[in-house]
């Protein structure tokens, strides 16, 4: 005989459902089908301006991987993540070192430091932009001044300046962002584990390595892994920085994604462009976070 179920239980159970309900969603609405639509329309061959098209299938996919310049934007993407990410790490922590230091003006210091991150990304570009300028920037000026240089360099406009200018660029904008998870982290470090490296005869490089950087380790994770992620994608400072130019030289996915769909109006192969870089995005996630737990478990 099956038991009688309890009135209470089925309302708990009817409550539970409708207090996740609205998450369940509003995760469907912004996660589930804008992804299930992209992938619907990257099987289609789509005129942007009208949003008409037909079905081609697998065409899109199989036109990116047979073409150069959808691996050249890959690569390009890599090393302007791998480049702009490494900076951003050991600016991040050389900086919260210091700020976590005694120093005079600690408070103001701390402060400045989040000037780059929280200034809009049109404005810093457009400065940036003025100080590679090769006519009048006064980068060029100062380096022939110093006699760095016999004639101005065009930053921007030739290779490898151009990637490099906008790496440095990209470090300076947001490596503000370690240095906040940083500097948390190394105020909840116990002093009695220095005090203990200290006896034991370790210098200032030795407590850095056997005392701070593996307490670092859980917060440096989470950081690149954001980082990564939101580097990946980075559209608006690239675009306004070279527009990725010369030609195709800085071009990333995400620009990439906004040539196909508005320069040359195909939708379809826009949002298969953006599939795959999903897909590549997944792929070296979790390549990261298997390696990450590996380290974590030894």
């Amino acid at each position: 005989m099956k038991p009688a179920t309890n009135p209470l239980d089925r309302r708990d159970a009817w409550l539970g459902v409708m207090l996740i309900a609205p998450s369940v969603l509003i995760f469907c609405a912004v996660i589930v089908y804008p992804l299930v639509s992209a992938i619907y329309l990257s099987l289609f061959s789509i005129y942007t301006p009208t949003l008409q098209g037909h079905f081609v299938g697998l065409s899109n996919y199989a036109e990116l991987l047979a073409g150069g310049e959808f691996w050249h934007s890959l690569a390009n993407t890599l090393i302007w993540t791998i480049c702009t990410l490494t900076l951003q790490v050991v600016l991040g922590i050389a900086a919260a070192l210091m700020l976590h230091q005694a120093i005079i003006f600690r408070s103001l210091a701390r402060s400045l430091i989040l000037f780059p991150y929280f200034v809009s990304t049109v404005v810093a570009v457009l400065v940036w932009r003025w100080l590679f300028n090769d006519l009048y920037g006064i980068l060029n000026h100062l380096m022939i001044s110093a006699g760095l240089l016999n004639m101005p360099l065009d930053w921007l406009g030739s290779m490898p300046n151009a990637m490099v200018s906008i790496v440095l660029v990209g470090a300076w904008k947001y490596f503000p962002f370690v240095v906040i998870a940083v500097l948390a982290r190394l105020q909840t470090i116990p002093d009695n584990l220095y005090e203990a490296a200290t006896i034991d005869g370790a210098g200032a490089w030795g407590r850095f390595w056997d005392v701070t950087l593996p307490q670092l380790k859980d917060v440096l994770l989470v950081v690149v892994l954001l980082r990564a992620i939101w580097d990946f994608k980075e559209f608006d400072l690239i675009y306004l920085m070279t527009g990725g130019g010369p030609l195709i030289a800085t071009q990333t996915l995400p620009l990439m994604v906004y040539k196909e769909a508005f320069g040359m109006d195909a939708m379809g192969r826009a949002t298969a462009v953006a599939v795959a870089m999903m897909f590549v995005m997944l792929v070296f996630m979790l390549l990261y976070l298997r390696q990450a737990k590996q380290d974590a478990a030894k």
